[in-house]
């Protein structure tokens, strides 16, 4: 079974039409620029973000995207952003552009990264 690329994927979200794509796009742009050796791969239907260990992902729905920690609980949250209660996982959802500076993903993407690595 082939796996879709990053690119395949993003052509499926702009013929959803919305504003899901341009977020998609926006945190895929800091991750970059946070964490300057992170790798990209589909998987479950949205981009996963290595650098070392996989330590989040980004995922479009109809009505938001959302950014998922798997080590998300291991993290320190003083805005109060992360949104989950299971054991380990955590997200962040976006609901508009803004949300991206309003909701502080710069500030939580290196502190997923550095859950991940401590947390095999």
């Amino acid at each position: 079974m082939a796996t879709k690329s990053v690119q395949e994927l993003l052509d499926d979200l702009r013929l959803l039409g919305g504003e899901q794509l341009s977020w998609v796009e926006s945190v895929r742009t800091l991750v970059k620029e946070t964490i300057p050796s992170v790798t990209e791969e589909v998987k479950y239907g949205g981009i996963l973000f290595s650098s070392g260990v996989q330590f989040c992902g980004v995922f479009a729905y109809r009505q938001h995207v959302s950014v998922e920690f798997g080590r998300g609980a291991k993290i320190s949250d003083p805005f109060g952003h992360l949104e989950g209660c299971g054991k380990g996982r955590r997200h962040i959802k976006l609901r508009s552009a803004n949300d991206i500076q309003a909701k502080e993903l710069a500030h939580y993407l290196p502190l997923a990264l550095e859950a991940a690595r401590s947390g095999a």
